[in-house]
């Protein structure tokens, strides 16, 4: 996903949730707690029964929407992520 698209998303996101008509402030923390929130239970699955694989993206997804260091996270999440499947796959490949 390159910048236009990425920007363009999160401003459908913000379009969504009415987050445009609050301050800037307001809206980091809201984002903030809420996209906290999803990935503190996310982690939480990694050790109780749960779909840590699927929930810790997304909350990190909805952080990277206003956070620059969830951004980065979730593109590094994304290569391993790719990095995994392509393993998988080439192990699977060979059986």
């Amino acid at each position: 996903m390159n910048a236009k698209s990425s920007r363009g998303l999160r401003a459908r996101i913000r379009k969504l949730l009415h987050l445009e008509d609050v301050s800037p402030f307001v809206r980091r923390m809201i984002v903030g707690v809420i996209g906290g929130t999803i990935l503190l239970i996310g982690v939480a699955m990694i050790v109780l029964p749960g779909p840590a694989v699927v929930v810790i993206p997304i909350g990190l997804a909805m952080l990277a929407t206003e956070f620059v260091w969830a951004r980065r996270w979730l593109r590094k999440a994304r290569k391993l992520f790719k990095k995994g499947k392509n393993t998988v796959s080439d192990f699977v490949k060979k059986k």
